[in-house]
């Protein structure tokens, strides 16, 4: 069976036969006829309707009730149980890097496994259905919070669903046994992240950094972040790894050690010395 064009009435050409048959026939009965209420009037077409249905036809010798009664009744089947038709939205969509497809502002997980490929989506008033190749491949009750995720853990790769049952507020509290200043930091990254997952990688690096540094130093650093605005882990591990947190670190009192010039109060790191470095005596 194939479905009727749009404004091509050619398509289904014998029921704009009857139709035109049947807005013929009952408009020549009641053209005569004055009417003084709609009820009146669809009562008179329902009348003309019987008799037009019931007549005989020259050319099968049967009226068109004879004709439905005979082929079409029987193989008619009841109507669905489901109730009344559900309106449904469809449109493409790609699966972003976090496995997530975007729907009316809010995003709905599928199998990591089909990142960056498009995928169609039906939308009903209550339910998110998402398609691969004709295939269902994730299925959501809608929700119409704008900015918000729905995630299913099972859609998530191994190394995300280490965290799926962290939130935000045991993260934040784990990082307060550093300090308040690492704890701070860890709530500026969070808000920095579109998705939360992308922000407990970075604290868990930060409270990582306390066992070869000391909590002391990772709150110092911590601390120095927040002033210049740096809300990042890489930035913490770079101070802490160039001692640049203010930590007191045992400096070589070795003639090739660094020293201060007295006028200027400025470091100054000495020259080396090895045979393959020229001195300045070599372009007089």
């Amino acid at each position: 069976m194939i479905p009727a064009r749009a404004a091509k009435p050619r398509d289904k050409a014998k029921v704009e036969a009857g139709v035109l048959v049947a807005q013929r026939w009952i408009l020549a009965r009641l053209r005569n006829r004055l009417f003084i209420s709609l009820t009146e009037m669809n009562d008179a077409i329902w009348e003309c309707l019987e008799i037009l249905n019931n007549r005989k036809m020259r050319h099968v010798n049967k009226s068109r009730r004879e004709l439905f009664d005979e082929l079409e009744k029987p193989h008619m089947r009841a109507l669905p149980a489901s109730g009344p038709y559900e309106f449904a939205e469809w449109k493409k969509a790609t699966v972003n890097i976090d496995y997530h497809i975007a729907f009316d502002w809010h995003r709905y997980s599928v199998p990591f496994q089909l990142v960056h490929q498009s995928l169609d989506v039906r939308a009903t008033a209550t339910v998110i259905e998402i398609f691969s190749k004709g295939k269902r491949v994730a299925s959501h009750r809608r929700s119409y919070k704008r900015g918000g995720f729905t995630t299913i853990k099972e859609h998530m790769p191994k190394s995300h669903r280490e965290y799926a049952e962290w939130t935000p507020e045991r993260v934040i509290d784990w990082s307060k046994t550093i300090g308040p200043n690492t704890a701070l930091l860890v709530e500026k990254i969070m808000a920095s992240r579109v998705h939360p997952q992308q922000a407990f990688n970075a604290a868990q690096g930060l409270i990582r950094l306390a066992k070869p540094y000391g909590k002391e130093r990772v709150e110092r650093a911590s601390g120095r972040a927040l002033e210049v605005g740096a809300h990042s882990f890489r930035f913490v591990n770079e101070m802490l790894k160039n001692n640049m947190d203010g930590a007191i670190v045992e400096q070589d009192e070795s003639p090739m050690g660094p020293t201060t010039n007295p006028e200027t109060n400025e470091v100054q790191l000495p020259l080396l010395s090895a045979e393959n470095i020229r001195g300045s005596g070599y372009y007089h």
